[in-house]
Parts: C-alpha cells; sequence; structure tokens
C-alpha cells in the first residue's frame, strides 16, 4: 500500500471517535489464547536453531530433533497446566519424512488436546549456500553433491510442512536479534493475549522487509535530506519532524492513514492474528519513514494498542 494511496482527508465525521475507540484491544476472552507447542521446522541453515534458543529464552521448554516416535511423550504431560514447549524438526530428525511427519503431528496434538503452532523458517538458496560455506558445514542432504544440490532437494521434501505451516518467516535478511524480536512478538509467554503490534521504518535501497504485513510508502513527503543542516539528523529529531510535519499533504495523509487503520486492527485481532507489523519506507530510511513510524506508534499507545517500534536502516550511511 503506497502512501499516496492513503492520502484520504477525514472529513468532520461523528463516527470518527467510535472508529478510534474500535482500535483498543477487545475482551481477553475474544482474543487468540497463545499456543502451548510450537513445531519450528523449516529448511537447514534458516535459524531453526536460533528460533528455538529464542524461544528457550522466552520460557519454552525446547527439545531439538526427537525421534518423532518419542513426540507423543513429549506432549503428553501429566501436569494440569504443562510447560510450553517448542520442538524443533527437520529433514535430520529419525524417520523423517513430511507427509507422515504431519499425519502423526495431526495425531499426537489432537491426542493432546494442546494448542499447536507450525512454524517454518524460510530462506533464499543463495544465502542458505553462503551460510553454508561461512560456517564450512555439511548440508544433511549433500554429503557427496554440491550445497545448493542439497538445499534444492531438502526444499522439494519439506514443502509440504512449508504448505501446511501456520506461520512462515523468510530469515533471508533478518539478522538473528530481529528474529527474536519477530518470534517474542508472537511467542511471549505472560502477555496479554490479542494482537501483538510492530511498527518499523526502512530504506527501499536496502530492499522490503520481508517481515512485513503492510508497507507504507512516504517517499511522496518532503524530504529532509536536501537540506544540509537537517541532513545528519533523524526523523527522532525535533527539527526533522517538523519539517516532514509541514508538508502540506502531511496532516492529510497521517489523517487517512489512522483512519484506514483503525477499523482494520481489531479485524486482525478477531480473527486470530497474534502479531502485525506496519512498515513505513523512505528512500534513504533515516528521516520521514522514521518520524511517521514514531508518529504511528505514539498514536496507537494513545489508541490503547502500545507498538514496539524498531529502525530498520536509520544508522546506514547515507
Amino acid at each position: 500500500m503506497s502512501g499516496p494511496a492513503l492520502c484520504m482527508t477525514r472529513d468532520d465525521d461523528p463516527d470518527a471517535a467510535g472508529r478510534d475507540a474500535e482500535l483498543r484491544p477487545p475482551p481477553a476472552d475474544s482474543a487468540a489464547v497463545r499456543p502451548s507447542v510450537v513445531i519450528v521446522t523449516g529448511l537447514s541453515g534458516a535459524g531453526r536453531s536460533t528460533a528455538l534458543r529464542a524461544l528457550e529464552d522466552l520460557g519454552y521448554e525446547a527439545v531439538d530433533n526427537p525421534p518423532l516416535v518419542l513426540l507423543a511423550g513429549l506432549l503428553h504431560a501429566d501436569a494440569p497446566a504443562p510447560r510450553p514447549m517448542a520442538i524443533g524438526i527437520d529433514v535430520r530428525t529419525r524417520d523423517f519424512a513430511a507427509p507422515t511427519s504431519l499425519a502423526l503431528l495431526d495425531r499426537i496434538v489432537a491426542e493432546s488436546g494442546r494448542r499447536t503452532t507450525l512454524l517454518f523458517l524460510d530462506c533464499e538458496d543463495e544465502v542458505l549456500g553462503r551460510r553454508f560455506t561461512e560456517t564450512r558445514r555439511r548440508h544433511p542432504l549433500a554429503t557427496d553433491r554440491p550445497v545448493l544440490d542439497g538445499i534444492r532437494r531438502e526444499r522439494e521434501v519439506v514443502w509440504p510442512l512449508r504448505r501446511r505451516a501456520d506461520l512462515v518467516i523468510d530469515t533471508t535478511a533478518l539478522p538473528p536479534a530481529e528474529l527474536k524480536r519477530i518470534l517474542e512478538g508472537h511467542f511471549a509467554l505472560g502477555t496479554a493475549p490479542g494482537l501483538a503490534l510492530s511498527v518499523m521504518s526502512f530504506s527501499y535501497r536496502q530492499g522490503l522487509p520481508r517481515e512485513a504485513d503492510l508497507v507504507i510508502d512516504v517517499r511522496f513527503l518532503d524530504n529532509p535530506h536536501y537540506d544540509p543542516v537537517l541532513r545528519p539528523l533523524t526523523g527522532r529529531d525535533a527539527a526533522v519532524g517538523a519539517r516532514v510535519a509541514a508538508d502540506p499533504d502531511f496532516q492529510a495523509f497521517f489523517d487517512g492513514l489512522t483512519g484506514w487503520l483503525a477499523p482494520l486492527l481489531p479485524r486482525y485481532a478477531k480473527e486470530g492474528k497474534s502479531y502485525l507489523t506496519i512498515a513505513i519506507g523512505c528512500t534513504g530510511g533515516k528521516h520521514r519513514s522514521v518520524y511517521v513510524a514514531e508518529r504511528l506508534a505514539a498514536w496507537l499507545s494513545a489508541a490503547g494498542r502500545p507498538a514496539r517500534v524498531h529502525h530498520r536502516d536509520v544508522d546506514r550511511a547515507s
């Protein structure tokens, strides 16, 4: 969704306050309940081990590559409130076969009665190949052939799991810290159920963020980069914010953006979505997108939906 498409003016509307009120979190009993079991799978080298460690840090009991025949014992617990679990499976798992694994998981989950989410970690072949080369590790399906052959073969083998996954995260451009942040948004324990929001700024020069659910293009706004005084600053500085906000189209755009989001967010929560990332992009990811992201996060907080703010490219050289 690009910026100009959202530049509609909110007229004096007696229902506007009602739409803002809609943004407030729904009652806990109407929101999605966090899963108690996360099955972590995906392509070798895509970050499965990192994800398991992150989930363990969040309070999950992490078990990596248990034989599938032992899953039933892991998921059946005598305790009335069994500890949340994160279980890693991949092509190295004993007796692994995607269709068989899916059928077995379905049966075990049904018998255990525990709510389960299947998380699949994906990544581009070229990046996976580079990761294996840099770490000097052998691909589990390419012990006697080029790494890319093993990656392509594995992609075919695990495709049924990807197609079935409840959540797919592409880690091609994600550093470990960012992957952990995304997982925390989806699977953090001890937080109120409902829709967790994240607002991020980014530079179009560095590519679209793969984790974004909604993308807003603000390159149409006046660019502080061309002011030598403002160029070294960022959208978090008051002078830059004042310059962006002074654009004659800014207020109409921002009112249109918030008016557009207000009725959407409760619907996402009602649908069961647990985490939503709104990405705001400009050319360099330093001025306009940063300011708009900060303004949007403040508006969300005032409406009763606090959001995490992350500026992906603000520290990159212009």
